[in-house]
């Protein structure tokens, strides 16, 4: 019993050795009291309070709307854009159609002075013109035809020549009597034309020659034997009636501003560029 007692003393002996040799723990023997642990550092929040977190999410709200705005803004103005460039797109089919309206006008006017059939150029014509110049498109069609050329009536004019210096051959003596009565003296204003026939012969000429066949048939008309030339003088109002049916569609290629078409038919909606 005294040696189990001997060996519990020596090892509460080592123990309290042990003990000692922590520099806090005798530290703390020595003051008497031991440092208690002081209350625990309140962990910081990491949730916001309702104010913060309100203005958080207008500013966010703001945001959004801002952005949402300038969304609306760029969609606004690529409307505007494609929106011109339909109408630049427009213009220009309608301009192309002007255009190639105008040419399919100088074609024809080419194949009727040469006296050459118009071929595709009638279905145009009546396509692109039909509604807004019915009768030029109708006399250009007729005239196709039967062509009638400003060189032949030149020279068919020269022919009739002779003939139209003759007397009628249903003028009575007394008529003629008249007539050479009345070319003996003549009053007429000073810049009035000449009645004579050469004279009136030689103006038809110089007419044609500048492509106003509507006036030389009109001189030509007022000749005493103007009955020898009724062939020539409707060819060559034929003829002039043609020109201005060119002139119409040419003119229609270009000014009309509704009833113009295209290639398809369709209606050509762009105004004139001339026009406006």
């Amino acid at each position: 019993m005294l040696a189990i007692a001997l060996v519990g003393f020596l090892l509460g002996g080592a123990a309290l050795y042990v003990a000692l040799g922590s520099p806090d723990l005798r530290i703390a023997l020595l003051s008497g009291t031991a440092s208690e642990p002081g209350p625990a550092a309140p962990l910081p929040s990491s949730a916001p309070t309702g104010v913060p977190l309100a203005a958080s999410a207008a500013r966010q709200v703001a945001e959004v709307a801002e952005q949402q705005g300038g969304l609306d803004q760029r969609v606004a103005a690529m409307e505007q854009r494609i929106t011109r460039l339909d109408l630049q797109a427009q213009a220009a089919a309608g301009n192309a159609a002007r255009a190639e309206g105008l040419l399919i006008a100088f074609a024809t006017r080419r194949a009727i002075e040469r006296g050459a059939p118009l071929g595709y150029l009638a279905d145009q014509l009546r396509l692109r013109f039909g509604e807004a110049q019915p009768r030029a498109v109708r006399t250009i069609i007729d005239a196709s035809v039967r062509p009638v050329l400003l060189d032949q009536l030149l020279a068919r004019l020269d022919g009739l020549a002779p003939a139209l210096h003759r007397p009628p051959a249903a003028e009575g003596l007394l008529g003629r009597f008249s007539r050479e009565l009345g070319s003996l003296f003549v009053v007429r204003r000073e810049d009035a034309p000449s009645p004579a026939i050469d004279r009136r012969l030689e103006r038809a000429r110089l007419f044609l020659e500048s492509g106003r066949a509507g006036a030389a048939a009109a001189e030509v008309r007022l000749l005493p034997n103007a009955a020898e030339a009724a062939d020539w003088i409707s060819d060559a109002e034929s003829y002039a009636a043609t020109q201005l049916a060119l002139e119409s569609i040419e003119t229609a290629a270009v000014l009309e501003p509704r009833q113009l078409r295209d290639r398809t038919g369709a209606q050509v909606e762009q105004l004139s560029p001339v026009g406006g």
